[in-house]
């Protein structure tokens, strides 16, 4: 029987040491939405802090958006049981989404910039000097579909990147980690879900569509979601053609040594063996 918790915490520790996601002495800030992947994250990362040889801290942060029939009573009920560090936010973000945006408008942008800013504000305020998020690899593909089919741009999700003002570090341990093989953990362990008025309320999401395309190629490319993950890691700068990068790319340092690139024609001209020319003769 497939081990779901053994699976993500492979992929959480290989992510962790890959990218040097944690470091001795950091207090890190999990961000806790009541969703499937934040618990995931925050169980996983408990269970990391107590098998590395040096100290960290987590402190969960958990953020009421006041919405109508919001209860976060089973989330902080189960918080306790754990025996966790915790702190829960109350802001109402909820009447400022929908008081700036109709309904027929794509609610996570705002409400996502507006959920980041507070838990800025409280990481600064609880000491962090790093905050981590629960997104997965479904996510990271479906970011990298919407920026490429309706932006026109190559960007993904990083593993970690430094905020504007330099402050922190966010960090994503779970980006290399199955949605379904989440959501798999997530009933074995009975999470306490709560349930998101906001986005979950709305249908046709650009998002939703690169998701039902990853699911139809799927069908055909059974393992679509690992080599597109790969592909975002082996990335050839001198066969794209953004200027920047370009040049970039030519002033590297001398260590970094360029990957080796074998076009398709030139592979299959390599595989012909060489024949002798013959003269047709003449009609």
């Amino acid at each position: 029987m497939r081990d779901s918790g053994h699976e993500l915490y492979r992929d959480l520790k290989r992510t962790c040491h890959k990218y040097a996601l944690v470091s001795e002495g950091d207090r890190i800030l999990v961000a806790i939405s009541g969703g499937k992947d934040s618990y995931t994250l925050l169980e996983l990362l408990q269970r990391f802090k107590r098998e590395l040889p040096f100290k960290f801290d987590l402190v969960a942060v958990h953020l009421d958006q006041q919405q109508p029939g919001y209860d976060g009573a089973p989330l902080v009920d189960w918080i306790r049981g754990k025996g966790y560090d915790f702190e829960i936010l109350s802001e109402d973000t909820y009447s400022v989404v929908t008081s700036h945006l109709d309904n027929k408008s794509t609610y996570c942008s705002l409400c996502s910039r507006l959920r980041r800013g507070i838990l800025y504000t409280a990481a600064e305020r609880l000491g962090c000097n790093k905050i981590a998020l629960g997104h997965h690899r479904d996510d990271a593909i479906q970011t990298f579909l919407l920026n490429m089919f309706y932006s026109g741009k190559l960007q993904a999700m990083p593993a970690s990147y430094r905020t504007d003002d330099g402050k922190f570090e966010v960090i994503r341990p779970l980006i290399d980690c199955s949605e379904a093989t989440i959501a798999a953990f997530a009933r074995e362990q009975e999470f306490p879900i709560l349930p998101c008025n906001l986005c979950g309320s709305q249908e046709g999401l650009k998002r939703q569509r690169m998701a039902e395309l990853v699911a139809q190629l799927e069908l055909e490319i059974p393992n679509v979601r690992s080599t597109v993950m790969a592909s975002l890691a082996n990335v050839i700068p001198t066969h794209l053609l953004d200027t920047d990068l370009l040049a970039a790319w030519a002033a590297r340092p001398a260590e970094v040594s360029p990957k080796e690139v074998i076009s398709r024609r030139e592979s299959h001209h390599q595989a012909l063996p060489k024949v002798a020319a013959r003269r047709l003769p003449l009609a």
